[in-house]
């Protein structure tokens, strides 16, 4: 239980503290299949974790299970259940057809004062004659301290996302104080030049100087502003979890379902991870903004020595000939510091796919 306690509180993130809860369950208890639902406001779960289950079985199984059958009981009681069978109980309904059969089942609520968090629950337990009292009391003790990792998450990530929002109002300020004055300046100086330089050429030269010397001092500025752009988040995470916590907070603020998907990657270069993140973030930016998508994913995947980052929109296209715009060139830009290749495909009424691939 010791040790089930410290791997659960070690982590910060909301869904590998979900993970670790789960595998950590299944452990503690010797249960072949474990699982945990996080109830969302639409009916479904937000978040469902199992262990003991192969990607073959989840893609058969299909989409994540309702509030139904027991899982609702459970959800709307808010007490324990152990069950010898959990076919022959009056509450349980039924399973998709590719799901594995369940007997002997336990599961308690995780609770954090009177709300339930989500319920954790164990079925066919190896060791015979199935799941005991001592079990569910075991069971009860480890959801009170994954209740508090849980919220600890959350508060967590709440917290960072506040603190990206914060960042993001202060650079706006200082490109606002900064850049955007300086180039106010540039601009009235270069009309005066325009100006003068037919009747007074000396007073022209000056205005260009000037011009000059503020272009100059704003494109140092510029660059004080963007050095400061790389994100805490990926030295403390990596690009993969710091695009999971920005797809996780798109996705709560725009009513486009915003999903982001990712296998098991290499150590990369800190370079790659920036440039990576911005490509995914202008896409993310153009597909949520101008393509009037209802649906967009990412993904990132590590493929044969290549790492390679897509995000796809079901949105309304656009022509590509002779297109520079939606920061296209910029993202090329970026891919191709890293030695990446950026591929656009796009289809009007039938949405954009944007890919970059990269040898690490």
């Amino acid at each position: 239980m010791s040790s089930a306690v410290l791997a659960v509180t070690r982590h910060l993130s909301v869904r590998e503290v979900l993970q670790v809860i789960v595998r950590s369950a299944q452990r503690l208890l010797d249960a072949r299949y474990a699982a945990l639902g996080v109830p969302d406001d639409e009916g479904s779960f937000g978040e469902f974790v199992a262990e003991g289950l192969t990607d073959k079985q989840w893609d058969a199984i299909g989409p994540l299970p309702r509030q139904h059958g027991m899982l609702g009981a459970m959800l709307r009681d808010g007490d324990p259940v152990r069950l010898p069978d959990l076919r022959k109980d009056p509450r349980f309904e039924w399973w998709p057809k590719a799901h594995p059969v369940m007997k002997d089942f336990l599961g308690v609520p995780i609770r954090d004062g009177d709300e339930v968090l989500g319920i954790i629950f164990l079925a066919n337990k190896r060791t015979p004659g199935g799941f005991t009292q001592d079990d569910q009391e075991l069971l009860t003790l480890f959801a009170a301290h994954a209740a508090i990792a849980l919220t600890n998450a959350r508060l967590y990530e709440r917290g960072r996302e506040l603190a990206m929002l914060e960042e993001r109002n202060r650079v706006a300020q200082e490109l606002h104080d900064a850049v955007t004055q300086k180039l106010f300046s540039l601009r009235l100086s270069a009309e005066a030049a325009g100006t003068l330089l037919g009747k007074a050429p000396d007073k022209a030269a000056a205005e260009l100087e000037r011009v000059q010397r503020l272009a100059g001092e704003a494109l140092s500025e510029l660059r004080a502003v963007i050095v400061e752009l790389r994100p805490a988040e990926l030295d403390r995470h990596g690009l993969n979890e710091t695009l999971r916590k920005h797809v996780r907070l798109l996705d709560r603020l725009h009513p486009s379902l915003v999903t982001f998907e990712c296998g098991e990657l290499p150590p990369l270069d800190s370079e790659v991870e920036v440039a990576l993140l911005r490509v995914a973030q202008e896409a993310l930016h153009n597909a949520l903004r101008h393509s009037g998508a209802g649906a967009v994913s990412v993904s990132l995947a590590y493929e044969g020595g290549r790492l390679v980052l897509t995000v796809r929109d079901d949105g309304s296209g656009f022509e590509q000939a002779g297109s520079r715009g939606l920061g296209l060139v910029s993202m090329r830009d970026r891919a191709e510091s890293i030695g990446g290749v950026m591929t656009v495909e796009s289809v009007l009424g039938r949405g954009t796919t944007v890919r970059v691939e990269v040898s690490v």
